[in-house]
């Protein structure tokens, strides 16, 4: 059963019932609830939405992005992906109306711009630059004297292998001391992990996904099965919960596996704190299609009269009917629907390199240096069409 998406909407809803309105930085408004927590059990299956389509190697893009410890969006247009391109044309925007005392209509528009990122690589590298966001924080925190910097990503791997049970397993991208630097304050600020030793019984059920049978083999292969569980835990200020969260969980979903793959561990459970969490004023209509509305009686006869045919439809009421039955069995058996966007169930991450891969690499951060965004992939991810709405910069 797909608990997650379930957990999404009734917080859209929430939003919809109870949140208050306010002002935003961007001129958009919004309404907004504060303090909620999303939970989801990897076990459960890959936490990709299926109440409407998730752009996935987008997902994967970004969060190899920051684990590269990129901060210029060059690498992310080179490979489709345009999450920060507004965040990066609006910075240049104000910088080209300074220079040329000019309003921002005689500007160049985001699609020229973004042409001179994919083709002038002067250009990116003074215009593509973001400044000290997610990626430097993770992979190179400055060192006040600002000779060195600390890679957090690195120091969480050698923690988890070599003291699992330490409460210092988080890395933070929320540097006080860098904020003005940067186009825009961490959203998701920082996230912490948490590992246990797996119980005999948990090994067992690995065991047998592994090699499809129980038997006596389980003490003579034990070895090759993870003793820890390991699980996550993100924060986060600011939740543009209609475009924005649907990705958080995703990408924080395939942070935990990558870190979980790295340290041979199994994943175990996610999860989101969430501060201000609100709905953009021109999401409000998208984020009731995403909820669904319930069937009428005569929409859920009409569905299972074109899933059945009508010849056989009308075969089994007479059938039935004269004897009291009901057909609440064919209803079931074609799965019509009671909602308009009934979760479907989550997908399987895929890991595309091989364990004997990983193997290979030994010592060596092989999550950061030999992964792109072509070595995962979802099976049997099953959604609703997806639902556009425009992003507020």
């Amino acid at each position: 059963m797909n608990k997650l998406d379930k957990q999404y909407t009734n917080l859209l809803q929430s939003i919809l019932d109870y949140g208050v309105e306010k002002k935003d930085r961007t001129g958009t408004g919004t309404i907004s609830v504060f303090g909620r927590q999303i939970r989801h059990k990897m076990s459960e299956g890959f936490p990709l939405l299926t109440t409407k389509k998730m752009p996935f190697k987008t997902i994967v893009t970004e969060l190899l992005w920051f684990l590269k410890g990129d901060t210029n969006i060059k690498y992310l247009v080179d490979n489709n992906c345009h999450i920060w391109d507004g965040d990066a044309y609006k910075n240049y925007v104000k910088h080209w109306c300074e220079k040329n005392k000019s309003p921002e209509q005689l500007a160049p528009s985001q699609n020229d711009f973004i042409n001179l990122i994919r083709t002038d690589d002067e250009f990116a590298k003074t215009w593509g630059e973001l400044g000290p966001i997610y990626g430097a924080q993770w992979r190179d925190w400055s060192k006040s004297n600002h000779t060195w910097g600390y890679d957090q990503i690195a120091n969480l791997i050698n923690d988890l292998k070599t003291n699992p049970d330490s409460r210092r397993l988080m890395v933070n991208a929320w540097n006080v001391g860098e904020l003005d630097q940067m186009v825009l304050p961490p959203c998701h600020y920082s996230f912490q992990v948490y590992t246990r030793e797996l119980n005999r019984e948990e090994r067992v059920d690995l065991y047998i996904k592994k090699y499809g049978h129980e038997g006596m083999d389980f003490e003579k292969y034990k070895d090759t099965i993870p003793t820890r569980a390991i699980s996550l835990m993100w924060n986060q200020r600011s939740v543009d919960t209609f475009l924005g969260l649907p990705f958080n969980i995703a990408s924080y979903g395939l942070l935990l596996e990558i870190l979980a793959k790295e340290v041979n561990m199994v994943p175990d459970e996610l999860i989101g704190n969430l501060g201000d969490v609100h709905l953009y004023l021109n999401h409000i209509e998208q984020a009731k299609e995403q909820i669904g509305r319930k069937y009428t009686p005569e929409e859920r006869e009409t569905m299972l009269k074109d899933a059945m045919s009508w010849r056989l439809y009308n075969k089994a009421v007479n059938e039935l009917m004269p004897f009291g039955g009901g057909m609440s069995e064919y209803y079931d058996a074609h799965k019509i629907p009671y909602y308009t966007r009934e979760p479907y169930v989550l997908p399987i991450l895929k890991h595309m390199k091989t364990d004997e891969f990983y193997k290979s690499l030994g010592e060596d951060l092989s999550l950061i240096t030999h992964l792109d965004n072509t070595d995962f992939v979802v099976e049997n991810y099953q959604s609703h069409p997806p639902i556009k709405a425009p992003l507020s910069n």
